[in-house]
């Protein structure tokens, strides 16, 4: 049976499971203790409904054409019951340790249960978060629809991949420096809606343990073999030695594809 995002989207199995800040402070700063924050999309001015992935449409039940207000929730100017959130986690840029990172322009729906599998919905280009730093949080459209179309396209071609939903202009001008010569200038800026059964990254795990955070990090490993690797006895002592194999056999296996 179809429904809307509305009647579908469901807290995230990741706030309901681990801690996170409930202030829905967007001020930039590092996020200790805390899995995630809770924060909203920003409203825009004109969204308007540039593409839709027909296949995501069925995979997650939701009828066909898009409503205005689902329309609404992709673009961030309605928030559906479940609690949209950023999470934290680390990373290297340039070939360095960046330390924390962080959802710094995308925003966590929740979840849809589609046909047998559970889907997060993540909006990307929708505004500041905790993990935003200097920048605006925003998304221009020219990247926009590379991403949009690349993500499919690389599904398609048996790549291991997130997937795309939707890809909305907001009307709002974004201000971006494209070939980093000091000239910028303001485009056209839009929102994709990222789908993946999970957004964890490396990043998550490595964040803890760059800060020694090692009750979290427990915690947060547990989170994953009980959600997402059913395969692997969470009782036996060497679990975790199971789960790292089983993450370095796929990523493996993704680089290959």
């Amino acid at each position: 049976m179809k429904s809307s995002l509305i009647q579908l989207l469901k807290n995230s199995r990741f706030i309901e499971s681990l801690r996170g800040d409930p202030s829905y402070d967007r001020t930039p700063r590092p996020m200790r203790d805390s899995f995630y924050s809770l924060v909203e999309p920003d409203r825009v001015p004109q969204p308007q409904l540039l593409s839709v992935s027909g296949e995501m449409l069925e995979e997650l039940c939701l009828s066909a054409p898009l409503s205005q207000e689902d329309i609404d929730i992709l673009s961030g100017n309605r928030i559906s019951q479940a609690r949209p959130y950023a999470s934290c986690y680390g990373g290297h840029q340039f070939g360095h340790w960046a330390g924390q990172l962080g959802d710094g322009r995308a925003i966590n729906l929740g979840e849809i249960s589609g046909n047998n599998q559970m889907w997060e919905l993540q909006l990307k280009g929708s505004g500041l978060t905790p993990f935003s730093r200097t920048a605006d949080g925003k998304a221009v459209l020219r990247s926009s629809v590379r991403e949009f179309l690349m993500s499919e396209a690389m599904y398609h071609l048996g790549v291991p991949t997130t997937r795309a939903l939707s890809l909305i202009q907001t009307g709002e001008a974004v201000l971006r420096d494209l070939l980093y010569d000091g000239h910028p200038a303001y485009e056209p800026g839009a929102i994709v809606c990222r789908v993946a059964p999970s957004f964890l990254r490396f990043g998550h795990f490595e964040i803890l343990a760059a800060r020694d955070e090692k009750e979290n990090l427990r915690q947060l490993i547990d989170f994953t073999i009980a959600n997402f690797f059913p395969e692997i006895d969470p009782q036996n002592p060497k679990a975790l030695v199971s789960l790292f194999k089983e993450v370095q056999s796929r990523s493996i296996q993704m680089v290959i594809d």
